[in-house]
């Protein structure tokens, strides 16, 4: 299972906000077979069993941003890849909270 990370930012907005371009980004990948996706306040969290899946999920969010008239944009992934087992997020969440006080 595959778990990424992807925080966007696009870069020289009109205003301060970016939040109309993440949720657009967002919404064009909602229909991408195969990907499960969360967002969080900092970013947004990909899954997949595959990586493809994950790279055509982040190149849409991309190219959506930069065909709303934004000119740069900044962005940075992590990725989680693990073969010895498919844990999905939410189980890697319990995981942490199994080991809190």
């Amino acid at each position: 299972m595959i778990q990424a990370e992807i925080s966007i930012y696009p870069i020289a907005t009109k205003t301060t906000s970016v939040s109309f371009y993440i949720a657009k980004a967002i919404e064009s990948i909602k229909d991408i077979e195969n990907l499960r996706y969360e967002i969080n306040s900092m970013g947004t969290i990909l899954e997949s069993e595959n990586i493809d899946t994950i790279n055509k999920a982040s190149k849409k969010m991309i190219e959506t941003v930069h065909h709303l008239g934004i000119n740069r944009v900044e962005v940075i992934i992590k990725i989680d890849s693990r073969t010895d087992k498919q844990t999905k997020m939410e189980e890697k969440i319990e995981s942490i909270k199994k080991q809190m006080n």
